[in-house]
């Protein structure tokens, strides 16, 4: 049960760009329904507590997501706000994705210089995103740039980075706009799953508590793009993106070094996802 009859406790990561995000979510929420109060409670994560090694170093995809879950499971919370991209494939038992809020920009963003050139230095953490841009322009040297959003821009600059590579909607949500020297087209930089999307997760009991928030055609992209990443995962650690325009989805696998990559597209997300696991060499 909720913590009270009128009260709503909403959990979420406590960087800026994730407390903006649950400020967003819990305006709707007393929108939706007259008389609710809200109360943002930061919680943080694994991937919050270290910031020095490379995600996959920490664990699995969910390193931003298990501890919001887990007070989830433990009532110290009722509504989970998550960067869509963040979650695991699936739900852990007894908790579900509630809503989709409308999705923003899905593509990624250079920050720096507006053109990949051979030779620039460029700052990621992201293995997706590593293997896509050296899939694109060989001679990239990139080097690895963990923090939140304002962090990685200033170690762009301390560390004289030609840029960095963060996610469209992240930076339009903190007006950071200025900072985005090139938008990716999605079907050439294939974003990460559920990129630009956020989530509502709540008990499934609770499931009316966000429902009347949910954006169908966000759903409807995201979960195409989750299941497709899914049955990739199952079957290959290689980096892997995918994204879904509102008619068809795109899916992409390719090497860490970027030495191949391979691209698929549809309308089935699991015969996109075993074509491309039948590519991989």
């Amino acid at each position: 049960m909720m913590g009270s009859l009128d009260l709503v406790r909403v959990g979420s990561r406590g960087s800026r760009l994730a407390l903006a995000q649950a400020t967003t979510a819990a305006d709707a929420l007393r929108e939706a329904s007259t008389g609710l109060v809200t109360a943002l409670v930061p919680i943080t994560t694994a991937g919050d507590r270290d910031r020095h090694r490379p995600f996959g170093e920490i664990g699995e995809r969910g390193i931003f997501v298990k501890e919001l879950e887990e007070a989830l499971l433990a009532d110290r919370i009722d509504v989970a706000v998550h960067s869509a991209k963040d979650m695991t494939a699936g739900d852990p038992p007894g908790l579900v994705v509630g809503a989709y809020l409308p999705r923003a920009d899905a593509r990624d963003a250079l920050c720096g210089v507006t053109a990949l050139r051979p030779g620039l230095r460029v700052g990621t953490a992201s293995a997706r995103r590593r293997s896509f841009l050296l899939s694109l322009e060989p001679s990239l040297r990139i080097e690895p740039l963990r923090g939140n959003v304002e962090t990685r821009l200033r170690k762009r600059d301390e560390r004289g980075l030609d840029a960095i590579v963060l996610a469209v909607a992240g930076l339009e949500r903190l007006g950071l706009e200025r900072e985005i020297g090139l938008r990716f087209d999605p079907l050439g930089l294939v974003p990460e799953a559920g990129q630009g999307a956020v989530a509502l997760q709540v008990r499934d009991a609770e499931r009316p508590l966000v429902v009347a928030l949910d954006h169908a055609p966000t759903r409807r992209c995201v979960e195409a793009e989750r299941a497709c990443v899914a049955r990739i995962g199952a079957g290959c650690q290689a980096p892997v993106g995918a994204f879904h325009d509102g008619e068809h989805l795109r899916a992409a696998i390719g090497a860490e070094d970027g030495t191949w990559l391979e691209v698929a597209d549809g309308d089935d997300p699991i015969a996109i996802a075993d074509e491309l696991l039948g590519r991989v060499p």
